[in-house]
C-alpha cells in the first residue's frame, strides 16, 4: 500500500468510499457521527483543493482517504473533561474512510500520518468503536472531549513524540 495526495482523477472513486464508510458505521452502531451527507462534496472538494486531501492505494485499488493537515484546529482550541498532552505545533487527521475494515487499513493511515508528524490530534465519535480501536492500537492517549463546529461532542486524543 502507498499514501499519496489525492487527485482529481481519483474523485469519482473517493465520494463512494465516504458513501461506504457513512454506511458501514450506521451498521455497527455509530449511526450518528456521520450524517446529512458529512463530509459533503464540497468540503472533500476544499481539502482536495487545499492539498490536505490523501488517498491510500493498494494498487490501483482505493482504499482509503482522509484528510491530513497541520494545526491549529479550530475544534481544538477547547478541550473538557482533560488537557492535550502538550502545546506543540501539531498536524490534524479528520474524516479517515476506508475501504476494507479490519485489514489494517486505518493503521497503515495513522501510521504513515505519525511518520509525517510525531505530534498528532485526532478525533471521533462515543459510538465510533472501530476508530477508537485503531487509534489506541497506534499509541495514541486519550484527551478529554471537543466539540465539532455543529457543537457534537467527540472524544479527543493525541500522540506525541517520544522524549528519553
Amino acid at each position: 500500500m502507498q499514501i499519496q495526495k489525492a487527485s482529481p482523477l481519483l474523485w469519482p472513486q473517493i465520494l463512494p468510499l465516504y458513501d461506504q464508510a457513512r454506511a458501514f458505521m450506521a451498521q455497527n452502531g455509530n449511526p450518528n457521527q456521520w450524517i446529512n451527507g458529512y463530509p459533503s462534496p464540497q468540503i472533500l472538494q476544499q481539502d482536495l483543493q487545499q492539498g490536505h486531501l490523501y488517498v491510500c492505494l493498494d494498487g490501483a485499488h482505493l482504499a482509503a482517504a482522509f484528510c491530513f493537515r497541520p494545526g491549529p484546529d479550530d475544534t481544538y482550541k477547547h478541550i473538557e473533561k482533560g488537557s492535550w498532552l502538550n502545546d506543540l505545533p501539531y498536524f490534524v487527521v479528520h474524516r479517515l474512510a476506508v475501504a476494507r475494515h479490519g485489514q489494517g487499513i486505518g493503521s497503515f493511515c495513522l501510521h504513515w500520518c505519525l511518520q509525517q508528524s510525531p505530534n498528532l490530534r485526532v478525533d471521533t465519535h462515543k459510538d465510533n468503536i472501530p476508530m477508537q480501536k485503531v487509534i489506541l492500537k497506534n499509541g495514541f492517549a486519550y484527551c478529554g472531549i471537543i466539540y465539532t463546529h455543529n457543537g457534537s461532542a467527540r472524544l479527543a486524543y493525541q500522540h506525541t513524540p517520544k522524549t528519553n
